[in-house]
């Protein structure tokens, strides 16, 4: 079984590589979701079973300076989720006779009676505190540590997308695996024929907001745009279209992994599967980081660093502006080559 958290879309897309190696070493495969990310999978792969299963439904605040107060005001409904977890998994595992999960980021499945495998890049969980990120860090650790072991989606250094967040100086004590940059996409020769993309994702009500600050901007250009609003879960598809601007709700990974090709210039917000997504398809972007979220902050910071993307704030932004820093950005080439860790790592699990 295979279970992403539903915070967001990314963990749900990131899972796509890890179904279909499975599927290609002919495991039988359940897949557990709930929202968002549910339809998201059911769309990529129609022939699985989805068991429901309970989301985390994280929600962020409208201002910056209250998403720590937010999240922390939504503890005790995600310690609840995860002991729901816990217990569902159990009757899952009776009733389906499941060898393995693989969790992404959902801390209740585990059990001692089965292989279990956690996935997540951030051993090291950004806050904006030293004190509350070694609080945090050892409180991350003990659930880690209850699973049989831990994948990282990253790269050695120095080639890491991630940065401390996955290359703490002390590891889990559990085994731990860097199975490489984790995306559905492939490159492959793309006629450069849209101008600008601007793919919206992430929990509300940021993402509605930074649609809007999007559209707005976009409005002062007549060149060719797309948009895409991260809404699998909407049944129409485009829900725009004139000269200048095509809006989609959704596009399948076969379609999306197109348009960002060929696309010259891209906005994006700085979730980790989506700087996964990029730098897989080597196409530079600009990076906007949910306000207050420190993780997405941190990476966008990190990766402008190492001059593989533009970092931009979100009340300041400014596209006519950044497209100028984007375009004057020197030349960084990651280099990436075929990855074969998660392979190896499936194939060990036979």
């Amino acid at each position: 079984m295979v279970a992403p958290l539903d915070w967001g879309l990314g963990h749900a897309t990131r899972c796509i590589p890890v179904i279909q190696i499975l599927i290609d070493n002919d495991f039988d495969i359940l897949l557990a979701a709930d929202g968002n990310s549910a339809e998201l999978l059911r769309k990529e792969f129609p022939k699985l079973t989805i068991l429901p299963l309970m989301g985390y439904q994280i929600s962020y605040s409208n201002k910056k300076i209250f998403f720590a107060a937010k999240i922390i005001g939504q503890m005790p409904n995600i310690l609840k989720v995860i002991k729901h977890e816990h217990r569902w998994l159990k009757q899952i595992i009776e009733k389906y006779k499941i060898d393995i999960v693989i969790s992404d980021n959902r801390y209740g499945l585990y059990n001692k009676t089965i292989k279990s495998i956690f996935i997540t890049h951030q051993l090291a969980i950004e806050t904006g505190s030293v004190f509350t990120n070694k609080l945090v860090k050892k409180i991350n650790y003990e659930q880690i540590n209850k699973f049989d072991e831990c994948w990282i989606p990253d790269e050695e250094e120095p080639y890491d997308l991630a940065g401390k967040l996955s290359h703490p100086k002390i590891l889990p004590n559990v085994p731990t695996e860097y199975v490489g940059v984790l995306s559905r996409f492939r490159k492959q020769p793309t006629e450069k024929n849209i101008d600008l993309l601007v793919l919206i994702s992430g929990p509300e009500p940021q993402r509605t907001t930074l649609e809007k600050a999007m559209l707005l901007e976009m409005a002062k250009f007549s060149f060719r745009m797309v948009m895409v609003r991260g809404l699998p879960a909407e049944t129409n598809n485009i829900i725009n279209e004139n000269n200048a601007l095509i809006v989609y709700n959704h596009l399948s990974a076969i379609a999306l992994s197109t348009v960002i090709q060929s696309a010259k210039f891209i906005v994006a917000r700085s979730g980790y599967s989506t700087v996964m997504d990029l730098i897989t398809l080597q196409q530079k972007a600009i990076l906007i980081p949910t306000p207050g979220q420190s993780e997405q902050e941190y990476l966008a910071k990190y990766l402008a660093e190492k001059k593989y993307f533009v970092a931009a704030n979100q009340s300041k932004f400014n596209l006519e502006q950044e497209i100028k820093h984007l375009q004057d950005m020197e030349e960084a080439i990651f280099p990436l080559g075929e990855n074969t860790k998660l392979e190896e790592a499936i194939k060990n699990l036979i």
